[in-house]
């Protein structure tokens, strides 16, 4: 399958970063184009200078490497005017011949901006002909599986359309374990009510999309130990705490009277800059300070080095300007004192969708 170039979804306001980002992750592969910039739409497009394979491209653009990116689709075909009274005319046209195979799953997508979300009607009613078009042709396999939530599952080999106006749209495929398997890359979770905080859906989106099921099981297992410093009133100790973890929350806030009382969490007034474990180690480390990100890091990286902690999820806070240089320095940093003690560790870093201004980093660290 030719590919023409990639789709990234971002938060509005972001796509500059992600254009540098793209642009960066593709010169060091070899893979030379350009990304095209419109600020607030939510999505970059980069064009190849040549058309590609696919197995290509997805063997050196990987969806975990993006920072920045919610989605990561291989563009196909660009239909920048569509008949409006018969798109599925359009879309059966680009779909001749046997060279795109069968597709497991189809979903039809838009921006997370305002002007997308004018869209998603549209959308939702759009997909359901649109599939059936699919299966017609062969292209689309019969049976599909659907959410919870009645949406179209993203598995195995997907089609992506994603409609940038009425007339507009991308068509173009993802592969598993290169994209989110979210439609539009958003993992939407429900605010828990008895959490102190809508902070908590950070780190529960963290967890979620960093460590897999059965990391979750056994890294987070009940009984083990963990310090949140800027923990108060809570919402990131909730989570912790929701698995049976015993914390040790670090603030010079209130925390919730409701997580004092399960007899997991305890409490300590103290500058997190400072702070030691009380026994002096601890499984996890989880910070969401408001500071620089260079001192955050600088920070996190003490504690694994020093054996404080085995693993940690942080936030660092993206500064007003030169956003991807800055998350590069710092994870560079990172890793390069990691290396220096010989550390065996499994890093990762990603905007996530209930994060605003902030980039969550999980590191993981293995024992030989």
């Amino acid at each position: 399958m030719k590919i023409l170039g990639l789709l990234c979804y971002c938060r509005a306001g972001y796509e500059q970063n992600l254009a540098q980002e793209l642009e960066h992750a593709t010169a060091a592969q070899g893979i030379f184009g350009y990304a095209s910039v419109k600020l607030n739409t939510g999505a970059v497009y980069f064009q190849f200078y040549t058309p590609d394979e696919l197995a290509h491209c997805e063997q050196k653009v990987r969806f975990v490497d993006l920072m920045f990116a919610r989605q990561l689709v291989f563009v196909f075909a660009h239909l920048p005017q569509l008949n409006r009274t018969d798109r599925l005319t359009d879309f059966a046209e680009v779909l001749q011949g046997d060279e795109f195979g069968t597709f497991t799953s189809a979903v039809v997508e838009h921006a997370d901006t305002e002007d997308g979300k004018t869209l998603a009607k549209f959308c939702r009613k759009f997909a359901v002909p649109l599939r059936q078009m699919l299966r017609a042709k062969g292209v689309l396999q019969n049976k599909t599986v659907k959410a919870k939530n009645s949406q179209q599952n993203i598995v195995g080999k997907c089609m992506h359309t994603f409609f940038v106006e009425g007339d507009h749209a991308y068509l173009g495929v993802s592969v598993p374990s290169n994209r989110s398997r979210f439609e539009n890359g958003i993992y939407r979770l429900k605010f828990p009510p008895d959490a102190p905080s809508r902070s908590t859906l950070k780190l529960e989106e963290a967890i979620r999309y960093f460590l897999s099921p059965d990391e979750q099981q056994t890294l987070l297992a009940e009984h083990t130990t963990a310090v949140d410093l800027g923990a108060c009133p809570g919402g990131w100790t909730y989570q912790l705490v929701q698995r049976k973890m015993q914390v040790e929350a670090v603030d010079n806030g209130a925390m919730d009277e409701r997580l004092m009382a399960t007899g997991l969490v305890d409490y300590f007034a103290a500058d997190g800059f400072k702070y030691t474990p009380q026994y002096g180690k601890v499984n996890w480390l989880v910070c969401d300070m408001i500071e620089q990100p260079d001192k955050v890091a600088n920070l996190m990286t003490h504690w694994l080095v020093n054996g404080l902690c085995e693993h940690t999820i942080f936030n660092l806070k993206l500064p007003m300007k030169q956003r991807f240089t800055a998350m590069q320095e710092a994870l560079t940093h990172i890793e390069a004192k990691l290396q220096e003690q010989q550390m065996h560790y499994r890093i990762a870093a990603k905007h996530l969708y209930h994060n605003r201004d902030e980039v969550t980093v999980c590191i993981v660290t293995e024992s030989m």
